[in-house]
């Protein structure tokens, strides 16, 4: 029986700065857990009041060890394009006695990706193998997988979820009525809190959580609502940024993933993301989003 879980170290590269490290360790000191940011030792970043702060040397792995050394539980937030570091991290954590590992899997659902986007995301692929063998081998370790969709306020803001909140255009891509998935970040972290809470439970699973199931349409009818403003419609189609994204990927360019991202999230009859019912928000005692609060969130900020 995994033991219980109190101590955790946020792994990121991006000193629990940028889009999501900030969410996670609100979250996880709002659960009452002792939490440690690792850090570059050149970082002058600074992390949320009441998180510890640990400089490490991210190229050594005797360094990285040390860090999480009395740690029980490692999240793993490291950006895409920092992937490959992933097992060098696990293999810290193992040594280190380290409890629990979630790895930087937020996001689409890897165990059912395809095509080029599966190329693109193949660090992460591969890491499963890693945690999993890591498991069986190594009885004081385990690991959660945390899929959550699109991170859903944060896209709203910066237009990867096709809408441009300055010039009031949505970008509607094939019928606009596609069911997908997303997260707020602040769900995210309470995710992680969760399944650090329920260590038994989450043991060696992968996860789906999302504050909504909705589509391209529920969200242009909402922004216009709390808006009061009409916007303006660009139909695509994602067969088209489909085809982009394969030529991209194939002289090289990783930018491709955007591209791929269309027709997995929008593309009609695709179905790429979770149905409600494969979601693991009961089980962890997630609350479910309020699509219109959201948005009157991201558009009053």
């Amino acid at each position: 029986m995994p033991t219980p879980i109190e101590n955790e170290i946020v792994a990121n590269k991006l000193q629990a700065t940028g889009n999501l490290g900030p969410a996670v360790v609100k979250a996880l000191l709002d659960a009452g857990f002792t939490v440690t940011a690792l850090t570059r030792i050149d970082s002058t970043s600074t992390v949320l009041p009441g998180a510890k702060v640990h400089k490490t040397d991210y190229s050594s792995p005797d360094s990285i060890a040390e860090a999480f050394k009395g740690q029980d539980a490692v999240v793993s937030t490291i950006a895409t394009a920092a992937l490959g570091q992933q097992q060098a991290v696990v293999d810290a954590a193992v040594k280190a006695g380290v409890k629990r590992f979630i790895p930087s899997e937020f996001g689409m659902d890897t165990t059912t990706i395809t095509g080029g986007a599966k190329k693109i995301l193949g660090a992460k692929i591969a890491l499963q193998g890693v945690l999993a063998k890591a498991a069986e081998e190594h009885e004081h370790f385990s690991w959660t997988g945390i899929s959550t969709g699109m991170f859903f306020d944060w896209g709203l803001k910066v237009g990867s979820l096709g809408f441009s909140l300055p010039t009031k255009t949505a970008t509607i891509y094939d019928s606009g009525n596609e069911p997908f998935t997303g997260s707020d970040l602040a769900l995210v972290g309470q995710a992680i809190a969760s399944v650090l809470k329920h260590p038994e439970e989450t043991a060696n699973k992968y996860l789906r959580v999302a504050s909504f199931v909705t589509t391209q349409n529920a969200i242009l009818a909402a922004l216009e609502e709390v808006s009061g403003k009409k916007w303006t419609v660009v139909k695509k189609n994602t067969a088209d940024s489909q085809k982009l994204a394969d030529e991209k990927l194939a002289k090289g360019d990783y930018s491709a993933f955007g591209d791929y991202l269309k027709p997995l999230l929008f593309g009609d009859g695709i179905g790429a993301s979770p149905k409600e019912e494969q979601l693991a928000n009961k089980e962890l005692g997630l609350p479910k989003g309020d699509l219109k609060e959201t948005i009157k969130s991201v558009l009053s900020g």
